[in-house]
């Protein structure tokens, strides 16, 4: 199967809605660490119980970004991409705030567990009572 019909398709959808598909590939793929490290900033100020408002705006910030570049750069582009866009969007969102809420909640109970679990080693020293044969 040959590529080079489907490259040409794929570059002319970029010159036709004025996207260079390169500068959109590289914004959407370098967020990515981007986005990572704003989550875990986020999971650590939640454990600490510092102010999360500034690694929220970040880790959203990176999540649309190369949304942003295609709707500030792009022309003439269908309203339905805006919709499939704004869905994706939606979607990204909500799956992001359920994975940061669970990492929140985790961290919090780390946090709040007693260090090296001291009531597992309390329980695992006291000894066990003695057990009886039944004849």
């Amino acid at each position: 199967m040959e590529l080079q019909p489907l490259v040409d398709w794929f570059m002319n959808l970029g010159a036709q809605y004025g996207v260079n598909p390169f500068i959109f590939g590289a914004i959407y793929v370098g967020a990515v660490p981007f986005f990572m490290l704003s989550v875990g900033w986020l999971v650590r100020n939640a454990r600490r119980g510092a102010p999360i408002v500034l690694p929220v705006l970040s880790a959203s910030f990176c999540f649309v970004s190369a949304y942003l570049y295609l709707a500030v750069a792009g022309e003439n582009i269908p309203w339905w991409v805006y919709g499939v866009l704004a869905a994706m969007v939606a979607y990204g969102g909500w799956a992001s705030y359920r994975d940061v809420k669970t990492k929140v909640a985790a961290a919090k109970a780390e946090a709040a567990a007693p260090e090296g679990d001291e009531a597992e080693k309390a329980a695992d020293a006291s000894p066990a009572a003695p057990t009886t044969a039944q004849p």
